[in-house]
């Protein structure tokens, strides 16, 4: 009887040796083994919706890995379930960030390899995890990315709006005063814009895109990606302030893409100067090199200091003195 039970501990300590030596994901009803990794921190990108949209090489490294930090281990956890990765999970967010990144930077100097998930999409990606590979690359560890699916790829794809300059503003401020102020710094420039946004704002940000970039500009709202209510909705701003008013309710992740602003010649500086002369009749510096800087192109800096030394005054840190 003691002999049986040995054994048996023999055999479930070799199993479980096994298991830790060679690790392993499964597609349908299919297993695959993942090869060791290197040590090193590994950013991976997860679905944003449809839990198929994951690389094989994604799968390798999250069953590879000694431990996935994410956001929240419950909504990786689902992932790691429906691909049974038995991998380890821990969280990483912006209220534990300060508390974790010593314990994951022991961890890689221990050489252990490690994946770094956000709940949906790619990592770093409008997320605070940079802190992090800013440290662990200061410390002299390997940061490996493992590209997958982003929304802000995704929205592009489906948007129909150029694609070869883009500048993407992450999620606007929550504040109309700030947000507006955003989108008028990037109104004028050549390149898409993309922003992500939340239902219960869409509609006033829509309302001030279209004040600040024009109500004829060419946009998209794509909402809820590759998940099972996916629509893009496209057309000028204004048209779409009018399919998303103020009062109606949605639900969703969000994102706007609108089109760059059209190809005009920019004012000459004689052009820009009469201008600016107009405007600081009933405006002050500032919103005057504004409201030319949306008119004409022209950099609005540029058109400030113009402003002051058509106002005869000095700029600030100038000598001004007689």
């Amino acid at each position: 009887m003691r002999i049986r039970k040995g054994f048996a501990f023999q055999q479930l300590q070799s199993a479980m040796t096994e298991t830790r030596r060679t690790p392993n994901f499964s597609i349908d009803s299919a297993r695959f083994d993942a090869p060791p990794l290197e040590p090193g921190l590994y950013i991976v990108a997860t679905p944003i919706g449809h839990l198929d949209d994951i690389t094989l090489r994604a799968l390798k490294t999250l069953a590879s890995a000694e431990v996935v930090y994410c956001e929240d281990t419950r909504v990786t956890r689902v992932l790691l379930d429906r691909y049974g990765i038995r991998t380890k999970t821990s969280s990483y967010h912006e209220h534990n960030a300060v508390k974790q990144r010593p314990r994951i930077l022991e961890r890689l100097a221990a050489g252990e390899a490690i994946a770094l998930v956000s709940d949906a999409g790619t990592p770093l990606v409008s997320d605070p995890g940079f802190r992090l590979v800013e440290e662990v690359a200061a410390a002299g560890h390997r940061v490996v990315p493992i590209p997958g699916a982003s929304a802000l790829t995704a929205s592009l794809m489906a948007a129909g709006l150029p694609t070869d300059t883009v500048v993407f503003l992450g999620f606007l401020p929550s504040k109309s005063g700030p947000r507006r102020r955003r989108l008028e710094t990037f109104s004028r420039q050549p390149a898409s814009l993309v922003f992500y946004e939340s239902p219960n704002r869409l509609a006033q940000a829509l309302v001030e895109a279209a004040e600040m970039c024009g109500p004829d500009r060419p946009a998209a709202v794509c909402r809820e990606l590759t998940k099972r209510f996916e629509t893009v909705t496209r057309g000028p701003l204004a048209a779409l302030c009018d399919a998303y008013p103020t009062d109606t309710r949605i639900k969703g992740e969000i994102a706007v893409v609108i089109a760059p602003p059209p190809e005009q010649e920019t004012a000459s500086e004689a052009d820009a100067e009469d201008l600016l002369k107009a405007a600081l009749a009933r405006l002050p510096a500032g919103k005057a090199a504004a409201e030319v800087a949306r008119i004409t192109g022209r950099d609005r800096q540029e058109l400030f200091r113009l402003a002051l030394s058509l106002k005869d005054v000095p700029p600030a840190g100038g000598d001004g003195a007689a």
